[in-house]
């Protein structure tokens, strides 16, 4: 999730709280979530959420215009989801992000969108392929909190 500035505040990396929010934000709209999701391309992303609809969002975190200059990755991820964000601290320059994105501004007690995500295609096959990934994702996940010596 981006380079390792700390947060003032409390010493935490600045895109962890960053993620946070942004969780949080997606949990109120209905959202479940998971942080460094891998996609079937091999890539991760710092935030991917899923809706009843089945919806996917993913939100990519940038915490420093020089963490957004030196990873491009993004664009490889707009093929695994139906939304896709920016998310930012305050103070960030946005008009560096492309336009035709959807944009957050987040700290790690929530977020604001500030630009809705244009609509995106996401292919039936990989969306099935993606759905159990997240579903067994999140069931392991779940499992290791629970039993940690497992």
């Amino acid at each position: 999730m981006g380079e390792m500035r700390t947060s003032p505040v409390d010493g935490r990396p600045i895109a962890e709280r960053v993620a946070r929010g942004v969780c949080r934000l997606l949990a109120d709209h209905g959202y479940g979530t998971l942080t460094e999701f891998r996609l079937a391309n091999g890539r991760r992303v710092d935030v991917i959420g899923l809706n009843d609809s089945g919806e996917f969002v993913i939100v990519e975190v940038k915490s420093s215009v020089e963490d957004y200059r030196a990873d491009q990755k993004w664009r490889e991820y707009l093929g695994f989801c139906e939304k896709f964000y920016f998310a930012v601290p305050e103070g960030f320059p946005v008009k560096l992000l492309p336009a035709d994105c959807g944009l957050m501004v987040a700290d790690g007690f929530g977020a604001a969108i500030q630009r809705q995500s244009a609509g995106l295609s996401l292919n039936g096959v990989r969306k099935r392929h993606q759905l159990i990934r997240f579903g067994r994702t999140a069931s392991a996940r779940l499992q290791r909190a629970y039993d940690p010596g497992w």
